[in-house]
């Protein structure tokens, strides 16, 4: 059939072929044609022509061009990203408790009750109470010598929404003591014996603060604060005292990092025995302190009055970090008064007489060292001298029941001190001080009662059983100096003394704990004729709620 088609084909394409062909020669289809030769097409040669291009040298010339393109800045309208909340997983959250409550017992005669209660916590008001007991009696070992501590205070502060706080405290404290130093007075076999009655002491102090302050950084930059404590004091021989301090101090942010800052202080104190004494100083303390990238400085003074004299101490301090994080060198100088109140001496040295000399001790303090952290020890080391004018120093009465009385004097006190804190391990902590004093005295032989080296470390561990930590602390001193009864100098044992304690969590809100102190069972005395209570040591349960 295909082979049918072409035939076809080629029959119209001859006819229609010849067809021209007679128009174009005027031969009619019946006229004959004689074919005399067959037609041969040939392509004549063709001429070449050959084209030697020469091979061009590069171009090496440098041309400077100049190109003056104009700034022109192009708004371009970008939309706001979407930004997707992530989906974060929920962590399991630390329980906080309002309240806790610690009861224990324990020897010689030893009691322990200690609470506190966060009544009210939110953003606007804050307010609470807490309490202490804890008494021990050694009687029956040495007469009279039995102690109590009580404490309890109220608080509460008001946030407002304006950018300021007020806050306030009450507390109250009742501490009885025993002049039990007659026992250890003689080398007799039969120490004399006094009633209770006849040796107790008893400090009751009713004290309180009332505090204005800002909850928020001001338009200006500037942080202030506003307060007045307060206190009375008495004990069972008629001695009565109380104290008024009143401070107001602002700083102003310079740059939002340096502040400038000025505190105006007016310290009150009147102390009435069988006569009267007052001790009142004015002190203006204006300081700048600023930093830069590898230093800091502090700029001040205190500008202090006291009975219508006025004294100066200036109060600089430059740090540089000459290794990062590693050396920080330090230095500088401070000054100032320290109160020797009656609510101070006492709260030092619990057995003095009840009628004393109030006196300030004006100070002057050259300072510098070093401090840093190296392989995870964090240290401090530092070196001083202090020119102290009336520095308290004690002496015993040497009476039947002996009591001590304070005596001033001017000394000149070079001081080494070097602080270690570490973690070497995960869950052990290790801290240490020691500190060495020279004492360079005016009129006195010996800084009496006053220590000259002192060495304090303590470990604490909460890796041996989840919810257990344990703790331990050394403390050592030298001989203190002391007046014996003929009046020379003489020096009491060496105190050294260790304490352990474990506290372990039974559950969530219930734990034991126990408290061992002189484990070495050291009769040592910090004041003459009053040797500290042996081995002792408290047991017992606390509660969070």
């Amino acid at each position: 059939m295909e082979y049918l088609k072409n035939l076809i084909v080629l029959l119209l394409v001859i006819c229609c072929t010849a067809h021209s062909l007679s128009a174009q020669t005027g031969l009619n289809p019946g006229d004959g044609v004689d074919v005399s030769k067959q037609f041969n097409a040939r392509l004549a040669e063709a001429e070449r022509y050959r084209l030697n291009p020469p091979i061009l040298q590069p171009d090496t010339a440098r041309r400077k061009v100049n190109y003056a393109i104009s700034n022109k800045s192009l708004n371009v309208q970008y939309l706001a990203p979407k930004v997707t909340p992530q989906v974060l997983k929920n962590e399991p959250k630390d329980t906080t408790y309002s309240g806790f409550l610690r009861i224990g017992a324990g020897l010689p005669k030893a009691l322990l009750l200690e609470g506190g209660f966060d009544a009210v916590n939110n953003d606007n008001l804050d307010a609470g109470f807490d309490f202490r007991h804890y008494s021990i009696n050694n009687s029956g070992n040495v007469e009279n010598q039995k102690s109590a501590d009580n404490d309890a205070g109220v608080y509460a502060t008001f946030h407002t929404d304006k950018g300021f706080s007020i806050g306030g405290k009450l507390h109250y404290s009742r501490d009885a003591v025993h002049f039990y130093g007659y026992n250890n007075q003689s080398d007799t076999l039969s120490p004399p014996s006094f009633s209770e009655s006849d040796v107790k002491q008893r400090f009751s102090v009713v004290s309180g603060q009332a505090r204005v302050f800002n909850n928020q950084r001001t338009v200006g930059n500037i942080d202030y604060s506003t307060s007045l404590d307060f206190y009375t004091m008495e004990d069972l021989y008629a001695a009565r005292e109380s104290g008024l301090n009143f401070v107001v101090e602002g700083k102003k942010w310079m740059d939002g990092t340096n502040p400038l800052g000025i505190r105006l202080q007016a310290d009150l104190t009147a102390y009435r025995d069988t006569g009267n004494q007052s001790l009142n100083n004015f002190i203006l303390t204006p300081s700048y302190a600023f930093h830069g990238k590898n230093f800091r400085a502090l700029l001040g003074a205190n500008i202090a009055a006291h009975n219508e004299a006025f004294h100066f101490y200036p109060v600089l301090e430059g740090s540089f970090n000459v290794v990062d994080n590693l050396i920080t060198a330090f230095a500088g100088v401070e000054g100032g008064l320290q109160k020797n109140s009656f609510r101070s001496l006492t709260a030092y040295n619990p057995f003095l007489n009840s009628r004393q000399p109030l006196r300030n001790s004006f100070f002057t303090h050259y300072y510098g060292g070093v401090k840093g952290d190296y392989l995870g020890i964090n240290y401090r080391a530092q070196i001083g001298y202090k020119e102290v004018d009336n520095l308290a120093l004690f002496l015993t009465s040497q009476d039947s029941i002996p009591r001590f009385n304070v005596l001033y004097d001017s000394a000149g006190i070079v001081t080494l001190s070097v602080e270690l804190r570490t973690q070497i391990i995960q869950g052990l902590e290790i801290n240490a001080r020691f500190s060495q004093h020279i004492f360079n005295l005016q009129n006195q032989e010996k800084p009496w009662h006053l220590p000259s080296l002192s060495l304090n470390a303590g470990v604490a561990y909460r890796g041996l059983l989840d919810g257990l930590t344990l703790r331990g602390e050394l403390f050592f001193q030298n001989a203190l100096p002391v007046r014996a009864a003929d009046g020379t100098a003489d020096n009491l044992n060496t105190l050294l003394d260790l304490s352990a304690a474990a506290d372990y969590r039974l559950s969530s809100n219930l734990g034991a704990f126990v408290q061992a102190n002189n484990l070495l069972n050291n009769r040592y005395q910090r004041w003459q004729y009053y040797p500290m209570v042996g081995l002792n040591i408290v047991a017992g349960l606390r509660a969070q709620f």
